[in-house]
């Protein structure tokens, strides 16, 4: 089948007016949010804390789990903006196993705290920790794109990991979620003494 002159002018002027591919992410604006993103899934002292107030927020209920996954991205948010404007702190005590420990032995002990004492603590564990990402951070620009996504990954995770806890039907299941607790605390006690030696 032989092309007609217009199939082939409307092939060319298809070509011609076509958008330019954008093959790198840097270019295209969504560079710092995938950076954010990464960050998080990367960093188990921002991943495990984060989960572990999920897996208590879930234990404690729908309504409780519901108010997390929306205090804490947003405490983390916060948080980071704070550590963006405080360029001169660059180094922070090795503390992170306190929200291990803390958070972990919460879950291990199945404590049904009250909702407006897990939305402390999210408040808390967002602030802190997006202090410390915000303030590890170069430009400002990039800083804000970076932190929200770290911000949208915490909510995404959050919600994911609450909302199955939640709908776990049998007892067997919650048992497992505490041993995923008593290994939490497990692992800020051992970077408690990796602190202290």
């Amino acid at each position: 089948m032989r092309p007609t002159p217009i199939s082939s002018l409307t092939l060319i002027a298809l070509l011609l007016i076509a958008s330019p591919a954008e093959a790198h992410l840097m270019s295209t604006g969504l560079g710092p949010i995938y950076d954010g993103i990464s960050h998080f899934a990367l960093s188990p002292e921002d991943l495990v804390p984060s989960v572990a107030l999920a897996l208590l927020a879930g234990q404690c209920g729908p309504g409780t789990g519901r108010r997390v996954i929306f205090v804490l991205p947003v405490a983390w948010l916060l948080g980071g903006v704070a550590g963006l404007s405080a360029p001169g702190v660059k180094s922070f005590p090795d503390i992170g196993w306190i929200s291990f420990m803390l958070l972990g032995g919460l879950v291990a002990a199945n404590v049904k705290l009250s909702s407006t004492a897990i939305t402390v603590l999210a408040v808390l564990l967002g602030s802190f920790h997006g202090f410390i990402d915000g303030a590890t951070m170069g430009s400002a620009v990039d800083g804000i794109r970076v932190l929200i996504g770290i911000a949208a990954t915490v909510f995404t995770l959050c919600t994911l990991v609450a909302a199955a806890i939640v709908a776990l039907p049998w007892a067997v299941a919650r048992i497992g979620v505490r041993v995923l607790g008593s290994w939490t605390a497990a692992t800020g006690m051992l970077l408690l003494g990796w602190s202290l030696r």
